[in-house]
């Protein structure tokens, strides 16, 4: 089984990497359980999407993934990344977006929050640490909107790459093909393109 872990805040669009992944795995004819912990997302809380995929055929019971047990996490955002740690395994990999996004909290109080001690404490505690300048790969396609298909997509080819997190279970052209059954047709070749833009910086 691999259980997936994706944070992030209201707006960034886990729940849709998550059905993305979700999407790339059932075609694969494995049983797959999806579930959401949200908290006041449309004012920019937290956002955690779990995905828990029966990749050796097994059937997947309970949504939720348990402490201590995700193969893999992705953080669309640094500071949820670090809230989500708890849920790493001790062999787990955990893929992060290199911007922040100010809570509402810090931005009333005028509290300065940088990335740079964020992305440095996931890479002191999280066993295997890849962060990823989505930004550029936004900057890059024009939009955005696509950052959370470019972490999924970074977490694919980084798993495929280094054998942890999703591994060689799913490949990037499955991920590619659930895409255009998930995203709207008249945003398709933009997420496409994203894909493409990660996978030029990863190379």
């Amino acid at each position: 089984m691999l259980n997936v872990v994706i944070a992030g805040v209201g707006g960034q669009g886990s729940v849709l990497a998550a059905k993305i992944l979700a999407q790339a795995a059932q075609c694969k004819g494995w049983h797959v359980r999806t579930a959401e912990t949200i908290g006041m997302a449309q004012r920019g809380g937290s956002v955690t999407s779990h995905v828990r995929i029966g990749s050796a055929g097994e059937q997947v019971e309970a949504p939720l993934v348990p402490r201590g047990k995700a193969d893999l996490i992705i953080a669309l955002e640094p500071g949820e990344g670090v809230r989500a740690l708890s849920f790493l395994s001790s062999d787990g990999l955990l893929v992060s977006a290199s911007a922040v996004v100010p809570s509402v909290t810090a931005n009333l109080a005028g509290s300065v929050y940088e990335a740079r001690p964020m992305l440095d404490r996931l890479a002191d505690d999280a066993p295997h640490f890849h962060g990823v300048d989505e930004g550029a790969v936004c900057d890059r396609v024009g939009s955005r909107k696509v950052a959370n298909v470019a972490m999924l997509a970074a977490a694919v080819l980084i798993g495929q790459r280094t054998g942890f997190g999703l591994g060689d279970a799913i490949t990037m052209d499955e991920m590619a093909e659930a895409l255009k059954a998930c995203v709207k047709p008249r945003f398709v070749d933009l997420n496409l393109a994203a894909v493409s833009a990660v996978q030029e910086q990863l190379s």
